[in-house]
């Protein structure tokens, strides 16, 4: 499948500023074929390049447009019924894929070989890579960019985003430990083989706190590759007193002897700390 990148952003961008273009045969084909190479894996709303994660913002423009022209309509999986302006995903180029009932991944994401999507849900504009498992009740948000051999354990929420265009998804790059009940917004990004305790929180506003380093050191976005997270609480002054707030710590790195761990529990063992 070929595709000329150049001529599809400045067919679709084109089309985002002025939506009256919406009506040219020429535009609703290049927000279909945009839609399509998502679904096939041959397009990203976000990629690595030299080392630099770049965010193609015409993707999710061809997105929004495919909202609107589309209504929506019924569609059927088994007994289940839904009303929905993007059909589910269909195609399958490979076998390894494993996609356990009622998991759900919307046309237009894309799941590398080897994946392993149990009862939970992808959106829009996803990638996950090769080997990947999303545990049960664990959402990837639309344009959301998974890596390979990445866990999201049971009722992870990794967040979407669309709008604005430019806005940064959340990257969970290769080899990362997702703990159950994370959540993960904004834009976050979580460095390779990162291993992040149940429950923590990570928005872009939300303190990470390094205390391994004395002072403490702390950053917001961007977890480091091979870091140990967990939950933490920091106090906050407010009007009204001293409140303690979240925020996410970092006590560790990942040792080799934490990649031999078959749990999350005892890879956070190693710093004396449960899952």
């Amino acid at each position: 499948m070929q595709l000329d990148r150049e001529a599809l952003a400045a067919t679709i961008s084109a089309a985002y500023k002025d939506r009256s273009l919406l009506a040219s045969g020429v535009v609703r084909k290049a927000v279909e074929r945009v839609l399509g190479a998502l679904d096939s894996g041959w397009v990203r709303a976000a990629e690595p390049v030299d080392g630099e994660w770049v965010i193609n913002e015409w993707i999710k423009e061809a997105i929004l447009l495919y909202f609107a022209l589309h209504n929506s309509e019924p569609t059927e999986a088994g007994p289940m019924h839904f009303y929905d302006k993007i059909p589910l995903k269909s195609f399958w180029d490979n076998s390894t894929i494993r996609i356990v009932p009622p998991g759900t991944a919307r046309y237009g994401s894309y799941l590398s070989p080897n994946v392993i999507l149990m009862p939970g849900f992808i959106n829009v504009g996803a990638w996950v890579g090769d080997g990947t498992m999303i545990d049960t009740w664990a959402t990837v948000g639309s344009c959301a960019q998974i890596g390979a051999g990445v866990h999201l354990s049971g009722g992870v929420g990794i967040g979407g985003v669309l709008e604005p265009p430019a806005a940064r998804p959340v990257i969970v790059e290769d080899g990362a430990f997702i703990g159950s009940r994370c959540v993960i917004v904004e834009g976050v990004h979580v460095g390779a083989e990162a291993v992040i305790g149940a429950g923590v929180v990570l928005t872009a506003s939300t303190p990470i706190v390094d205390v391994t380093t004395v002072p403490a050191t702390v950053s917001k976005g961007v977890i480091p590759r091979r870091a140990v997270v967990i939950p933490g609480v920091q106090p906050k002054e407010f009007a009204a007193g001293t409140y303690s707030t979240p925020c996410a710590l970092i006590i560790g790195q990942r040792t080799e002897e934490t990649d031999r761990k078959t749990s999350l529990n005892a890879a956070l063992r190693d710093f004396n700390v449960g899952g």
